[in-house]
């Protein structure tokens, strides 16, 4: 669902990510070999370390940016990888098109280990082809140095005050700004009513003059530099963007937010699928699930992982949603909403 950057937390730093090898797409099962695609920068070394050391199975790593490029991988016939992660939103579409493989990851071991309220989720309600990886939310960041006053409104964000003219990031995909945008206005996300649509556009279009671009890369940079000093925002980032700029603050919005979760999958045509359900049951341990969180930021599924987290990610508010926050997942949006949404996005970026 996102283009997150893990730009790695708390000190582990960018060199790190050379312990992870890239390969070529495979064409033929290797050996003892365990093939994963993955987004950019989201996958911990240490990790993979940890599991070529526990079970001798060497792990070679390829990156990708979006759900959309890992679709028309996959529909390609792009052949060779064992594991693959998709977000919510893509699931129901990968499983319709048949690209992946059932895992039955119910009978796995470790699945006692996830939270009961992950066990079913509402795009894989039987755990019949997915395992959590990571989740998180959707909202925004912005400067208290710049905007001292109190926020607890997305309408900071679609309506901003004077000061942030010229000053607002936005996220580069039409379903991320729109269904937030829906969010703030009551709306259920992929909404096709067309009166909720019309006033949609009018908001966007209101704001864009606050708007100084719109891209998914490099919020952390700007944010932290100061060439934007508010923008939509993954709930990580802005915990690494808080941690090298302290005035940054994450919105926990009174309206709630967007909630997104990264899922472990087996791709058909995998070549290596026992080697594929090993490291899924190797995610659903406490410990290594807080590698993976530790390293990239987000939230996990699996309980009693939080024991293992670094004090300072334990204790991050970005880390931390307040108990009676609204998270809000989309299921996906279908055809005729994916089209509305083209369309608005077409008007907004002219």
């Amino acid at each position: 669902m996102k283009a997150k950057h893990a730009l790695t937390a708390f000190g582990l730093g960018l060199a790190a990510l050379g312990a992870a090898p890239l390969a070529q797409p495979a064409h033929a099962a290797d050996a003892g070999v365990l093939h994963i695609f993955n987004w950019t920068d989201y996958t911990a070394p240490d990790l993979l370390k940890k599991f070529t050391k526990e079970t001798g199975i060497k792990v070679t790593l390829d990156t990708y940016d979006s759900n959309e490029t890992l679709l028309a991988k996959l529909k390609a016939g792009t052949t060779g990888y064992d594991l693959v992660v998709v977000s919510d939103d893509f699931v129901k579409i990968f499983e319709q098109q048949n690209l992946l493989v059932k895992v039955d990851a119910a009978s796995m071991p470790n699945f006692h280990n996830l939270e009961p309220r992950w066990q079913k989720r509402d795009w894989d309600p039987t755990a019949e082809y997915t395992v959590p990886w990571q989740w998180g939310t959707t909202s925004f960041t912005y400067d208290t140095k710049v905007y001292p006053g109190p926020v607890d409104s997305l309408g900071t964000l679609f309506k901003p005050p004077a000061v942030f003219k010229g000053q607002v990031g936005m996220f580069g995909s039409p379903s991320e700004v729109i269904n937030l945008a829906l969010l703030y206005l009551g709306h259920p996300p992929c909404d096709t009513d067309p009166s909720d649509l019309k006033a949609t556009l009018a908001l966007l279009e209101a704001q864009k003059p606050f708007v100084k671009l719109y891209n998914s890369d490099g919020i952390i940079d700007r944010l932290t530099s100061g060439e934007v000093t508010m923008s939509e925002q993954w709930s990580g980032d802005a915990m690494r963007a808080r941690v090298a700029k302290p005035t940054l603050k994450y919105v926990f919005a009174k309206e709630g937010g967007i909630g997104w979760m990264d899922n472990l999958a087996i791709p058909k045509g995998a070549p290596d699928v026992e080697n594929a359900k090993k490291f899924i049951n190797f995610m659903m341990d406490p410990e290594n699930a807080a590698i993976e969180s530790n390293f990239a930021g987000y939230q996990n599924a699996v309980s009693g992982s939080n024991k293992y987290l670094q004090p300072a990610m334990a204790a991050s508010p970005e880390f931390n949603p307040p108990s009676d926050y609204k998270i809000v997942f989309s299921p996906g949006c279908d055809a005729k909403a994916t089209k509305d949404f083209d369309r608005i996005w077409t008007l907004i970026r002219k």
